[in-house]
């Protein structure tokens, strides 16, 4: 479904991506990892068009999109969320979901029909889905952090995604937060066939939820495969993992 091929990336000299290749087949957790400053976020940033590869493809269900906008790129079945939270916290939970899905079906310029009563089905759909309907009308900024990391999921899914980006899903959770992100991670790859891409520092939930690994070393792919194989890689062992066995 999305295909990174010889993919690199500088600023000012320094190369930031050198050569990046990853596959993303249908349906899958992928997970990148590596130390911190390997490029991971850079990777991110590229796959949904903040930045633009110096050089290389990066194909979308075979189409070329690495000059894409950012908008376009969502457009097409690109989301993600960030490392840090970014939701209007102005806004109920109901209301912060109920834009992403007003762009997605291109209802944001119906100018005289009351926001409220546009695609309430669409929006309780996802929101029951993720478990914050309990939530509905709270303001989300008096939601936990925990709450919060799962609403932007929810903004991130009201796009209807066919591949979801996490950047950190668990930074800064509790234990039970974080088992509750592992849980709709593996229900929204395994129940809902959703392609998922994901970067984590957690080793333990990537080993559990992604059934593909590429690892990041200085800006290049230096293993990609199943966490066994990855696991057992020589390379991987010295530049990341810190194992010699």
């Amino acid at each position: 479904m999305l295909q990174i091929e010889h993919v690199a990336k500088s600023f000012s000299g320094f190369m930031a991506i050198t050569n990046a290749n990853l596959t993303v087949p249908k349906g899958q957790v992928v997970a990148v990892i590596g130390p911190n400053g390997a490029g991971k976020s850079t990777l991110f940033n590229l796959i949904t068009g903040h930045l633009h590869p110096d050089k290389g493809l990066i194909t979308f269900k075979g189409e070329e999109i690495g000059e894409l906008s950012p908008h376009d790129i969502c457009l097409k079945g690109i989301a993600r969320s960030f490392q840090l939270i970014n939701i209007f916290p102005r806004l109920t939970t109901f209301e912060n979901v109920q834009v992403a899905v007003l762009a997605r079906n291109r209802k944001t310029n119906k100018l005289f029909t009351p926001v409220r009563k546009l695609l309430i089905e669409e929006t309780d759909s996802v929101l029951e889905k993720l478990g914050l309907i309990p939530y509905r009308e709270r303001l989300c900024s008096s939601l936990s952090y925990g709450d919060q990391k799962v609403l932007e999921l929810a903004i991130a899914l009201g796009s209807q995604p066919e591949i979801l980006l996490l950047d950190e899903p668990t930074a800064g959770m509790s234990p039970e937060e974080t088992r509750t992100i592992v849980k709709l991670i593996k229900n929204l790859s395994q129940n809902e066939g959703l392609s998922i891409l994901l970067t984590e520092h957690d080793m333990e939930l990537v080993f559990d939820v992604a059934q593909r690994l590429m690892v990041l070393h200085q800006g290049q792919t230096i293993a990609e495969g199943s966490p066994n194989e990855v696991r057992r890689d020589k390379a991987v062992q010295n530049a990341y993992l810190g194992e010699t066995g």
